[in-house]
């Protein structure tokens, strides 16, 4: 379970780690969940051994698939206060995910001076990120290219301080920096996202 939840909290972060629910969005089934579920446990158990010859294997993932496991098998590995997420994969690199995320606890995290723009911020409010994933020999970065809250935009210095409280950890004691190349996990070297997929190789 502890590898299995490292793979999936750095495909979140690869994400933003801030998603959320889209209206009008496709069905999601416990098969779906199932086929990411088998999906995630070949990846973690594919993770090449160091010192040992590995051909490289490529792996599809859909969206679909993506979103069914993450509503439906993966809230207990999401950070607290994160929930309903959802992702899409729109293609030449380029993602969209919105969650509906506890903006109380990113608040009440620490002092606030009258001009802070999370001061006014209260309540579980629907944030939104849109940008372009760059993952390639080993490590990867997100390039935002817009965030919301609420369908009211916010600077990215607003949407890096809620990645940095939901993303500190064991791992991560400071939270992950949108500007950082974090390392992929389980032996992973590149992902490549298209339209509704994206191509893991390991």
């Amino acid at each position: 379970m502890r590898a299995r939840s490292t793979v999936l909290s750095a495909c979140l972060l690869l994400t933003v780690a801030v998603l959320a629910a889209q209206p009008g969005a496709a069905a999601l089934t416990a098969a779906d969940a199932d086929r990411f579920a088998v999906t995630l446990n070949r990846l973690v158990q594919g993770a090449p051994i160091a010192g040992q010859a590995h051909t490289p294997v490529s792996t599809t993932v859909t969206e679909q698939e993506v979103n069914a496991f993450l509503r439906l098998r993966g809230q207990a590995l999401l950070p607290t206060g994160v929930v309903e997420p959802y992702v899409r994969a729109l293609g030449a690199g380029r993602l969209q995910g919105w969650a509906t995320v506890d903006l109380d606890a990113v608040r009440q995290s620490k002092e606030r001076g009258w001009l802070d723009p999370l001061r006014m911020l209260r309540g579980r409010l629907p944030v939104t990120a849109v940008g372009v994933l760059h993952a390639q020999g080993g490590s990867a970065r997100f390039d935002l290219e817009s965030a919301s809250v609420s369908g009211i935009p916010i600077p990215k210095s607003m949407l890096q301080e809620l990645v940095t409280y939901y993303t500190r950890g064991d791992t991560y004691p400071q939270g992950v920096s949108l500007d950082t190349p974090v390392p992929l996990p389980a032996g992973i070297r590149e992902i490549t996202v298209h339209s509704g997929r994206a191509v893991i190789v390991q």
